[in-house]
């Protein structure tokens, strides 16, 4: 068996007097993709933005590749290797898909201050290995030919795979995907599936957060369920599938 990449733990968090993670517990394998579902209001974000350092947990915590994660900002996150797309699209829209993509690699870059502004040879280097990765990247996700374009011009679909890449960038270890397939056409779903497949097959895990349960049931290895802030269940797809909690969850008692 795989080993865990990523465990929660009792993770709690709280708005006032509403709870919206309740002691919230589950365990990723490295190299597996992970389904998050629930109806909506369930918590699935939340985990998220706790996860990622755009909230702190009012109660328990993260063990990321067997050490306590304390991740209070995004920018804590990345480096450790948890990468993030987002439920709405969140992409520099006036620059172009291949500078957002090189943003993406800032977390992983040496040149301070001085390099940028003397643009020594180290950084000249530097800039054009983040450009051609940057490329490749693109390329990776199949819209390198969008590369010139402003990023607010593409497609939906196509922001969606810029989103992906951009994430990418930061060289994760975990990505963390926040319905990555919403808005899309079947055509567009069956290509998204295909690219998380082989970003899996290329080693990087993967944590989906999806509502096309029959693209989480088709594609995860193991699904875990929220209602009310709570895991109703952890299993494999065709276990959850079954489960009356989770029939009643979508469909009501």
């Amino acid at each position: 068996m795989a080993e865990i990449l990523l465990e929660a733990r009792d993770v709690a968090k709280h708005f006032g007097g509403v709870k919206a993670l309740r002691d919230v517990s589950l365990s990723i394998r490295q190299g597996e993709i992970f389904g998050l579902i629930g109806p909506n209001g369930a918590g699935k974000t939340t985990f998220f933005n706790c996860l990622t350092g755009l909230y702190v947990p009012d109660g328990g915590g993260f063990t990321f590749a067997g050490t306590p994660l304390q991740a209070d900002a995004p920018h804590q996150a990345a480096e450790r290797g948890i990468a993030r797309t987002f439920q709405n699209i969140r992409l520099f829209a006036n620059m172009s898909a291949l500078e957002n993509v090189m943003v993406g690699r800032h977390v992983r870059t040496r040149a301070g201050v001085l390099g940028a502004m003397w643009q020594s040879a180290a950084t000249r280097a530097e800039e054009s290995a983040i450009r051609q990765r940057a490329s490749d990247l693109l390329h990776y996700v199949r819209i390198e030919d969008r590369a010139d374009d402003l990023a607010k011009n593409l497609s939906y679909g196509d922001q969606r795979r810029l989103e992906i890449a951009r994430a990418l960038a930061t060289e994760p270890k975990l990505l963390c995907l926040d319905e990555p397939a919403a808005g899309m056409n079947h055509t567009e779903t069956a290509e998204l599936r295909d690219l998380i497949d082989g970003i899996r097959r290329d080693g990087t895990t993967i944590l989906l957060i999806e509502h096309d349960v029959k693209l989480v049931m088709g594609l995860c290895d193991r699904v875990a369920v929220l209602d009310y802030g709570a895991k109703l269940i952890e299993d494999v797809p065709a276990v959850v599938q079954k489960d009356q909690r989770v029939i009643e969850a979508y469909l009501g008692a």
